[in-house]
């Protein structure tokens, strides 16, 4: 009785040293390469400003992941089977490392954020040149040296950032293929949609780290240490504001290359769960996997071909990726431009935009992740059921998602821009609306950017052109007085900055969180039982190859070309670009809301729409299909082993429930 004690705790030890420690080890790569990920879709706001560069070029460099993730993904995918899994899995994660500290080294090789400002402490004016002044228009215009032009227009600091986030897909390709195969290779069939589950999870546990983490970058001034904030004239709040972008590329550099160590000391090819107690079993196991890896490196390529054509003629596959494509289409339109739409739509700052998609977006994900997981292992749900249970809640989900249409805001009242100098709005673009009778005389800057809000609730472009005469305080306190334009009293004022949008948006933003809330955990509860589809509709030797190829499917046609073609929308709303030194357009700095909103809520919904007509079609397929994945000979056949031990144990039952006959395993194996 104490030599079995002792196998079952050696066992417990080396189980827990090998599988286990690999779910261990996978979950922290998820969570770090999923921080990474979301703190860079997070700054994407903030290297927009940083670079003066247009939404379609940074849905470019955002696209740029997806380019080096696809160079290598369907190789790594198959020939990672091939060679040490988490070996490589480890050289990725430093990869990844080494990616992210280069898109933070602009920083250190740039000058000093200048924004756009007629009221800079740090420019060559009179502390009155930017009001209402007559013969003040040649001391307000941008600089017209040709060579700072040239200087300032072509710099390509930004292709660091683009290098390095192409590198940073590179270092990514092996984790989610060789990840998911290595566990649905070694754990029980059962046991499979649980440990996913817990992968799948740290996806939401890192994105909702790197989230906080970009709030609190974003709060910091980028040049912070070497610019005294009581010189600044702008806010978080402001659509000039740059913050700290490059701190959290350095932490997310190091947890990275911190992540792939333990890697580098896990096994290649563990105990096959459920196995571990049966020495005999695993010695034949193991020399079994021996020769079939001798074979597969005297022909690595042998059946690459074989299971491609196997995989194109599997129409629950190819539909998946179908699926697949359409929907990411989507959600990478949305996930991407989030933080941008809660700026432009509901007046918030980047840092408390991307803060409140933390708190309410990401825990609910997280929740429905690991109750999906568990529901798969408790109620043994078939891969048939789980594909019906995945497409009725994704349908009901979308159906929900229409309510935020209702949720709207009115643009932010500018005057000359989106409203009249009376209060009154009028269509866009339709003649130049700039200038008005209060503020003809001054002699006033038309392109630079630098709001203030009048004390009559509405917004001008600049306190010159809201006919301001006279400015006291300093810095983000900076008030103006006598504004000719926001009233006709003496006493008018306004004060930097673009005017709060009320209440009644406040109280739209809250209504959007939660319904976004609820959404995301309808949705996040159909993903697990919709992967198992993924992974049981192929076969097992074609495991890691067909996660691949679905990978590669869904960065080449939604990961790459969605954020550019949805920047590029996105710029056509753009109401006020900002202005470089040399009078060339820079980032934009006001959209027109409703544009905006169609667009952002709009599209996505088209495209899941359409997505929902291969769903349909897969389902039907599935009903008279037998999936590779149903019947798991180790799955099942241990089950009955088990059973029939349970069945025939005698004297000892705790020793029979463990301890079964060599012969008699290998019979059933």
């Amino acid at each position: 009785m104490g030599e079995v004690e002792k196998r079952i705790k050696t066992c417990r030890i080396r189980c827990f040293s090998k599988l286990k420690m690999f779910l261990v080890a996978i979950t922290w790569a998820f969570i770090s390469k999923t921080l990474s990920g979301s703190y860079m879709n997070s700054m994407l706001t903030q290297i927009e400003r940083q670079f003066n560069i247009p939404t379609s070029l940074v849905g470019f460099i955002n696209g740029s992941f997806e380019i080096g993730n696809l160079l290598l993904i369907i190789f790594v995918s198959y020939f990672g089977t091939k060679l040490h899994r988490p070996i490589i899995i480890g050289i990725g994660c430093v990869t990844m490392g080494l990616g992210c500290f280069l898109i933070s080294l602009p920083h250190f090789l740039m000058d000093r954020y200048e924004y756009e400002s007629t009221v800079s402490v740090s420019s060559n004016m009179s502390s009155n040149s930017f009001l209402c002044m007559e013969n003040q228009t040649q001391a307000l215009k941008p600089t017209q040296d040709p060579a700072e032009c040239v200087k300032e227009v072509k710099s390509l600091m930004w292709v660091y950032v683009l290098v390095g986030n192409m590198i940073r897909g590179i270092g990514e390709t092996p984790i989610m293929p060789l990840g998911i195969s290595y566990i649905e290779d070694f754990s029980k069939p059962e046991n499979s949609p649980l440990y996913i589950g817990f992968i799948e999870t740290g996806t939401i546990v890192g994105p909702l780290i790197g989230l906080l983490l970009a709030s609190f970058c974003a709060n910091i001034y980028v040049d912070t240490g070497s610019v005294s904030t009581d010189e600044l004239t702008i806010m978080p709040t402001d659509t000039r504001w740059v913050g700290a972008w490059w701190i959290g590329f350095l932490i997310c550099a190091g947890a990275n290359v911190l992540t792939g160590i333990p890697f580098f000391f896990l096994p290649k090819t563990p105990p096959k769960e459920g196995l571990e107690d049966h020495a005999d079993v695993i010695k034949s196991d193991k020399e079994k996997q021996r020769e079939g890896v001798k074979k597969a490196e005297r022909g690595i390529t042998k059946d690459f071909l074989p299971f491609m054509k196997s995989l194109a003629c599997n129409p629950i596959y190819m539909l998946f990726i179908l699926i697949s494509v359409i929907q990411f289409n989507a959600f990478v339109n949305m996930f991407s431009f989030l933080p941008k739409y809660l700026e432009q739509q509901f007046g918030k700052s980047t840092s408390d935009a991307i803060f409140l998609i933390g708190i309410y977006n990401l825990p609910p994900i997280c929740v429905g992740y690991l109750l999906g997981g568990l529901l798969m292992k408790n109620f043994k749900i078939s891969v048939k059921k789980a594909a019906h249970i995945a497409c009725f809640l994704s349908v009901f989900e979308y159906l929900l998602y229409f309510l935020t249409f209702t949720m709207t805001c009115d643009n932010s009242p500018v005057a000359g821009l989106t409203t009249s100098y009376q209060g009154m709005q009028h269509p866009f673009h339709v003649g130049n609306h700039t200038l008005a009778d209060c503020n003809t005389g001054c002699d006033c800057e038309m392109k630079t950017w630098d709001p203030v809000c009048g004390d009559n609730g509405l917004s001008y472009m600049s306190a010159c052109l809201a006919g301001c005469e006279k400015s006291v305080g300093t810095g983000v306190r900076m008030a103006f007085q006598n504004c000719s334009c926001v009233g006709t009293s003496g006493n008018a004022s306004a004060v930097l900055g673009l005017c709060d949008k009320g209440h009644d948006c406040a109280m739209m933003l809250q209504y959007f969180l939660i319904l976004s809330m609820s959404s995301s955990f309808i949705y996040s509860l159909a993903a697990i039982p919709g992967y198992m589809v993924l992974l049981r509709c192929i076969k097992s030797e074609e495991k890691s190859l067909g996660v691949g190829v679905h990978a590669f499917c869904t960065r080449i046609f939604a990961g790459i070309p969605a954020p550019i073609y949805f920047g590029a929308l996105v710029d056509s709303t753009c109401l006020h670009w900002g202005t470089l030194k040399c009078g060339k357009k820079g980032a934009c700095r006001i959209y027109d809301s409703t544009n905006f909103r169609r667009i952002y809520l709009g599209l996505p919904a088209a495209l899941r729409g359409m997505s929902f007509l291969p769903a349909f079609l897969l389902l039907f397929l599935l009903r008279n299909r037998r999936l590779p994945g149903e019947n798991d000979p180790s799955g099942t056949e241990l089950a009955e082993t088990k059973a029939a031990d349970k069945a025939g144990q005698c004297k000892d039952a705790h020793e029979d429930a463990k301890v079964v006959s060599s012969e008699e395993w290998k019979t059933k194996l």
